[in-house]
């Protein structure tokens, strides 16, 4: 198994049909021993069916958007585990009204802010955070979307957000290779989940990406966990502050080859 012996922490859980449930339970199947952040107590029942269901009873709150409750995680996580191997870090969120409407009129100074701390800051504060308790060959993994390179409706300023993860991840890899510690982002394309439900408009872009993505259709929240599993694991060691796409191609089309004649 890829994550035999493997601790790794999940992070950015909201319910069954969250990318990180399904990279969770594709690490679990590799062998890897979980453990799981919640943002607050509303979120913990939901979360923890997951953690049941890869036999982890290790579940700690922690709001990104404060230090010292990142700080306070990492002391609780501490208490389980002495260190660890990685985390995955998928979390995005920007206020509902930032991902409505054209980018010029709707970009407030808060929305820009609040969109950059939580979906991009957060990444390098755990990793901050972590870094006494990572292993050597340790991997930290974020999640980002096209967005970042391309312009989305309504995805406005969470493009912002996910190029600034991205120079992020790059910016972290390069700082934290000395130790042999690897940072890598997969931009996985739209899945329905919970965060991707606040931008209007979703379904379609569901439709759009199948019509135009060689594969000819979307992926699945387990499909990105595989690929997650993979880059956290020793059979990806050589890999570092890359962006890798599980899209089912959608990202190298412009448009799709099967238009037909007039």
């Amino acid at each position: 198994m890829l994550l035999k012996n493997k601790k790794i922490l999940i992070t950015g859980v909201a319910n069954k049909y969250s990318i990180a449930a399904g990279i969770a339970q594709s690490m679990h199947k590799q062998g890897a021993e979980l453990a799981f952040t919640y943002q607050n107590e509303r979120l913990l029942k939901n979360i923890k069916e997951i953690a049941d269901a890869c036999d982890s009873n290790i579940l700690i709150e922690c709001d990104v958007s404060d230090d010292e409750s990142i700080k306070s995680s990492f002391k609780t996580l501490k208490e389980k585990w002495s260190s660890f191997d990685g985390f995955v870090h998928s979390i995005g969120y920007a206020p509902s009204d930032q991902l409505e409407g054209d980018f010029l009129e709707v970009t407030s100074r808060e929305g820009f802010k609040i969109a950059h701390d939580i979906s991009s800051y957060s990444f390098t504060a755990m990793a901050k955070e972590s870094k006494p308790m990572l292993n050597e060959n340790s991997a930290l993994l974020t999640l980002t979307y096209l967005g970042s390179r391309q312009t989305m409706p309504n995805y406005n300023v969470m493009g912002l957000a996910k190029a600034s993860l991205e120079a992020n991840t790059r910016f972290l890899a390069a700082s934290l290779g000395k130790d042999n510690i690897r940072v890598n982002a997969i931009s996985a394309g739209p899945i329905k989940t919970l965060a991707a439900s606040g931008v209007k408009n979703f379904r379609k872009m569901l439709t759009q990406h199948s019509n135009k993505a060689p594969l000819g259709r979307t992926v699945t929240a387990e499909e990105v966990g595989n690929v997650a599993a993979f880059m956290c694991s020793d059979y990806a060691s050589g890999i570092t502050g890359e962006i890798t796409y599980v899209d089912a191609g959608f990202n190298i089309a412009a448009m799709p080859l099967n238009l037909h004649n007039d």
